[in-house]
């Protein structure tokens, strides 16, 4: 056990059906949020809790209050969770999150947390990331929108109109996939650096480079098989009614592709931080995911389109002011950007581009923390990843006291 990101190696937990080198498989079911680990050390680092069994030198955690429960709030009896001897007291919390299942609100007070005391390698990324997307935004409508105006007046001819109508997807193409790019290295340095966080232990932007490096491919890889089965999805359940020329037939094809879309895009949420943390392929990444979210689907649905929802209204706060300000001083007003002139102007690009940087900048870690800590938490709830981060955080005797006995 050390301190590297992923906390146990690829195969090993007990969603993947197999326990580590030397431990047994868990005596209960499985898929269970209140199950026994079976994700445990070797003998000899670590003695589950035995009557009578005092570890030596043990570092007791805060006595429980009356009323209370004993220990922490885990997954395993040791920690006094659903199966345990007690109920919720005080968990250790060595970085960002303690170390019990997670409420909505330290989720996404972890992510913020984060962002706060490890600004100086989370904000750098991201505004990088931010600018890069933004200028090339601000170019392309500058250079090749202005350029692929289709004609409103119905005096260009129809082969016109398609050859502009598809040079304008070819540059929204390249705009999109430098988007995409910036928002997989972001996403791949920001996953090592919450990893870390959750430790309670700093980063930097080289370290989470090197980190993550080794896995960019796969993560690009990942993204762009998500995108695109959710396209062919659609297509194979929209068109046959549009081909057909019903179109009651086709909506209701675009009705259904969307909700296997959703319900597939939560399902295979939580495979980026397993692909990146456990250093595994694409395929057992979404296998991991798939295993994690299995049970608990509705309540990180829940979460990720608060969070969604959360990100989309703070970027509307900072982008739309600007935007609003970029039409009526440099964009001609109302007529300037009902003609299009005003859309292609220096001053207007440039504001709209302003806001975009500081809102990706804001929103892009909260949306990557909060995924980090939903598989964290997951992982708490179904593998005891507790007992694993206490060890990597150095905190000794983690779990190992004893429970108190009688009634």
């Amino acid at each position: 056990m050390n301190d590297s990101p992923g906390w146990a190696t690829p195969g090993s937990s007990p969603s993947d059906g197999e326990g580590s080198p030397g431990t047994q498989p868990p005596a209960g079911g499985s898929g269970s949020d209140s199950k026994w680990s079976a994700e445990q050390p070797p003998p000899g680092q670590w003695s589950s809790p035995t009557p009578g069994h005092t570890p030596p030198n043990p570092q007791q955690p805060p006595a429980p209050q009356p009323g209370a429960g004993w220990g922490s709030y885990g997954t395993g009896p040791q920690n006094g969770g659903p199966n345990g001897w007690g109920a919720h007291t005080q968990a250790v919390k060595p970085g960002v999150i303690p170390l019990r299942p997670l409420g909505l609100g330290e989720i996404l007070d972890g992510a913020v947390s984060t962002m706060r005391k490890h600004w100086r390698a989370v904000l750098p990324i991201t505004l990088i990331v931010a600018v890069v997307v933004q200028l090339t935004s601000v170019l392309t409508q500058k250079y090749l929108f202005a350029d692929l105006v289709v004609d409103a007046s119905g005096s260009g001819t129809g082969k016109e109109e398609l050859e502009s109508f598809g040079s304008m997807i070819g540059v929204s193409a390249l705009d999109g996939f430098i988007q995409l790019v910036g928002s997989i290295v972001a996403t791949a340095m920001l996953t090592m650096i919450f990893s870390r966080a959750v430790l309670g232990h700093g980063s930097s932007i080289g370290a989470a480079w090197r980190e993550a490096r080794p896995q960019l491919l796969r993560l690009f890889g990942l993204t762009l098989l998500l995108g695109i089965g959710s396209a062919v999805l659609f297509g194979v359940l929209v068109l046959p009614g549009a081909l057909a020329g019903q179109a009651a037939l086709a909506i209701l094809g675009g009705f259904a592709a969307l909700g296997v879309i959703l319900w597939l895009w939560i399902r295979f949420a939580l495979a980026s931080p397993a692909l990146m943390l456990e250093q595994t392929t694409v395929r057992k990444a979404l296998v991991r995911s798939s295993k994690l979210v299995k049970g608990s689907w509705w309540r990180i649905f829940g979460i990720t389109l608060l969070t969604g929802i959360i990100t989309t209204l703070l970027s509307a706060l900072i982008v739309l002011p600007l935007t609003v300000m970029g039409a009526l001083v440099f964009g001609g007003g109302l007529d300037g950007m009902a003609d299009g002139t005003g859309a292609t102007s220096w001053g207007y690009l440039i504001s709209v581009g302003i806001g975009g940087v500081i809102a990706l900048t804001i929103t892009m870690p909260v949306q990557a923390g909060v995924t980090v800590l939903l598989y964290v938490d997951q992982r708490i709830r179904r593998e005891a990843l507790d007992l694993e981060l206490a060890r990597a955080a150095g905190i000794e005797n983690y779990g190992t006291t004893t429970p108190p006995t009688g009634g």
